[in-house]
């Protein structure tokens, strides 16, 4: 079985240990280095020796959101996974806008981390439910209070629903599949939706996708 390659980021030695050591004992999961610093997981990471980099977002030198900037931009198909105690809406804004690909609490149980190293591995998006639930919840209040129109800049019902399965972390056989649409057509959803809200990347819809509050929450 291929393994997933991990670095896993972390200034507090008791707490990365616990973290390599539960991430090694999956049978699909090898954790290959660790880091203390930013700075040397921009280093680590910049050999290409890994899949997937769990970051913390509270590092010593370079913090976790400048060395996840810093790693997509030396390895674009690494993955950066936040670890993190924070949940405030911000850090999640700055994350997606720097390039990471989830965000989990470090109050969540195992098996959610151990989802969203999977999940991010495969080239999905993964968010921690309480921050998904939390950052509807201010939608909301933000159109209650007119702060935001919920619109969705033109999109039609079905490009609406092809975005959010994109902000869901689905991928585009997933999407075609739960539209009963083809391959092609999900791609040209997708074609389209970028061009009406001039975006040109996952990242950049996902982030939109969040802000129009088309997160769904975990029953």
């Amino acid at each position: 079985m291929e393994k997933i390659r991990i670095l896993v980021a972390d200034d507090h030695t008791l707490i990365r240990r616990g973290i390599v050591g539960l991430l090694n004992a999956q049978p699909d999961m090898q954790v290959v280095d660790e880091a203390g610093t930013g700075d040397e997981a921009v280093a680590k990471a910049g050999t290409g020796s890994f899949d997937v980099v769990l970051m913390d977002i509270g590092m010593p030198g370079l913090g976790g959101l400048e060395a996840t900037q810093a790693i997509k931009k030396q390895v674009p198909g690494v993955q950066v996974l936040i670890l993190t105690m924070h949940d405030r809406e911000d850090y999640l804004f700055q994350a997606v806008r720097v390039g990471a690909s989830g965000y989990v609490l470090k109050g969540a149980d195992i098996q959610d981390l151990l989802t969203a190293v999977r999940s991010v591995y495969r080239g999905e998006v993964y968010l921690f439910p309480p921050v998904a639930k939390k950052l509807l919840v201010d939608y909301l209040r933000r159109v209650d209070n007119g702060e935001d129109s919920g619109g969705c800049d033109g999109l039609t019902e079905r490009e609406r629903e092809v975005l959010q399965l994109i902000a869901e972390g689905k991928t585009t056989a997933q999407i075609a599949e739960t539209l009963c649409i083809s391959l092609h057509t999900v791609q040209s959803h997708r074609d389209n939706i970028m061009g009406k809200l001039g975006m040109h990347n996952r990242a950049q819809l996902v982030k939109y996708a969040i802000r129009k509050g088309l997160i769904p929450l975990d029953s």
